[in-house]
């Protein structure tokens, strides 16, 4: 998958694009003309001048009249086409039916059965787009079925059919195309969960309406100009006291990696100072692969002055101990970066829950969705199934930045605003990458970013910097959390 959308680009969930679809309703030419033409050029780009016929699949709803006016476009440029409708006429929106009239005018008689197997040079999906709600079983499942096994490349309409506009979640089953032209503005499930592994090459198609003036959007996209706000130009005439000190509270027996994970990679974005308070009684007392660091108990660091933040949770644990220490981290005021058994040990107590909610320094929460599922009560599937929506629940419950990590990262804040990350790769699924961006997040706060900025940049440069790992050579089988916090270190030099 891959969305060429700048920093702050419009997503728009399903109710908010159909507030505009009605603003516009009565806008000439009729946005259905318009999707249709638009994705034709589209067509003719990815289908080239091969010379090969092209399949076309509306379907029973607008997404089948998009297609119907493509493929009318299509057959006036001398494309060979067909097209396979098996919905009620009858059923069609007026200006559905309107489109299947102009495909009959221009000489097209609509198949109902996709045709046996030909050297397709395009097919071309408009089976469902952003209504669909229910599972995707009989014959469009069949038809679904049989283009994904054609071997041709497949342009979705809007969204690959078969992927819930709003979620990403594949309903049933769901198209894998290679490219997607999406219409008004991009859709949270083209970039989150399932939808990056089906939607292929996502291009947006704005129709001519300026969305943003019509309905100022509540999610953004985010993308690599953020990285250009995340920190100031360094001085010459500066000290490691400038670029702030970062705590991190974990490490317990077993678990130290983690903790040391996050501490070099503060340490490696450029934190001034960065101490390890580890919890382990048996703890190392110096990290021999970076001596910078300093390791000291965690009590020791609870009760140092002047650190610019805390990062509480990789490899806490879940002991009465770990317990203690999270309770004082909450009670210091510090501005916190909360993950893994941090997150689990809140989840665990009201009371915890509370205190986070209550205090009014920066509070930024990173869970994976089973970390997110104890949070909310709820299981990880109910989390997945909803990504954009369990993020804002959480940070409006918990008064929290928060970042819903996974396929398509969503960083929502108490607001209800909410934005989808769109770097990163299959090769982040292994150990360590979390705890490698607990410390990238802290690092970027203590230099002077804002907590939402420092968030969303940390999060973009994480996802970027196994992105150009990947474009090296390293992964993605394979990946480690290391050569992440290394090539981050590149990438923020370099942006």
């Amino acid at each position: 998958m891959a969305v060429h959308a700048a920093h702050n680009t419009p997503i728009y969930l399903t109710a908010d694009v159909r507030a505009l679809e009605t603003a516009a309703a009565s806008s000439s030419p009729p946005l259905m003309e318009r999707a249709g033409l638009a994705a034709a050029e589209m067509a003719r780009e990815v289908a080239g001048g091969n010379g090969r016929p092209v399949l076309v699949l509306a379907g029973p709803g607008n997404n089948g009249g998009d297609a119907f006016v493509l493929a009318r476009h299509l057959k006036q440029w001398y494309f060979k086409v067909t097209v396979v409708f098996a919905g009620e006429e009858g059923k069609l929106s007026a200006d559905a039916k309107a489109a299947l009239r102009a495909w009959r005018d221009a000489g097209g008689d609509p198949s109902q059965a996709v045709p046996a197997k030909q050297d397709w040079g395009l097919v071309v999906d408009g089976l469902f787009g952003i209504g669909l709600e229910r599972e995707v079983t009989g014959r469009y499942a069949e038809w679904i079925a049989a283009i994904n096994g054609l071997g041709a490349p497949i342009l979705s309409l809007d969204v690959p059919s078969g992927v819930h506009s709003d979620t990403g979640r594949v309903m049933g089953s769901a198209v894998r195309a290679a490219h997607t032209v999406t219409f008004i503005a991009l859709k949270p499930g083209l970039l989150t969960l399932d939808g990056p592994d089906h939607c292929g090459e996502v291009h947006v198609r704005t129709l001519e309406l300026d969305a943003r003036k019509l309905r100022p959007p509540q999610g953004l996209v985010i993308g690599r100009e953020v990285l250009m706000g995340a920190l100031k130009p360094r001085a010459r005439n500066t000290h490691k006291g400038d670029f702030g000190s970062v705590g991190v509270i974990g490490g317990d027996r077993g678990m130290v990696g983690a903790a040391l994970l996050a501490g070099r990679a503060a340490l490696k974005l450029g934190t001034g100072r960065v101490y390890l308070g580890l919890i382990a009684r048996d703890a190392p007392l110096l990290d021999v692969e970076q001596p910078e660091l300093m390791l000291r108990s965690a009590d020791e660091v609870l009760k140092l002055k002047g650190l610019s933040c805390l990062a509480v949770g990789p490899g806490l644990g879940q002991t009465p101990d770990a317990a203690f220490y999270l309770d004082w981290a909450l009670q210091s005021r510090l501005p916190l970066v909360l993950d893994a058994d941090g997150l689990n040990i809140i989840a665990a107590s009201n009371d915890l829950k509370n205190k986070l909610k209550q205090i009014d320094t920066a509070k930024i929460l990173t869970p994976h969705p089973a970390e997110a599922a104890r949070l909310l009560g709820a299981s990880t599937r109910d989390v997945q199934n909803d990504r954009v929506g369990a993020a804002i629940t959480l940070a409006r419950n918990l008064n929290s930045l928060v970042v819903l990590k996974g396929s398509g990262s969503i960083c929502a804040a108490p607001d209800g605003t909410w934005h989808i990350n769109t770097s990163g790769n299959p090769g982040m699924a292994s150990a360590g990458m979390g705890d490698v961006l607990t410390g990238m997040i802290a690092a970027l706060f203590a230099q002077g970013a804002d907590p939402r900025t420092a968030l969303l940049a940390a999060v973009y440069l994480h996802g970027a910097a196994a992105d150009h790992a990947v474009a090296g050579g390293s992964g993605p089988v394979g990946l480690t959390a290391s050569e992440v916090m290394d090539t981050a270190r590149w990438v923020l030099n370099r942006r």
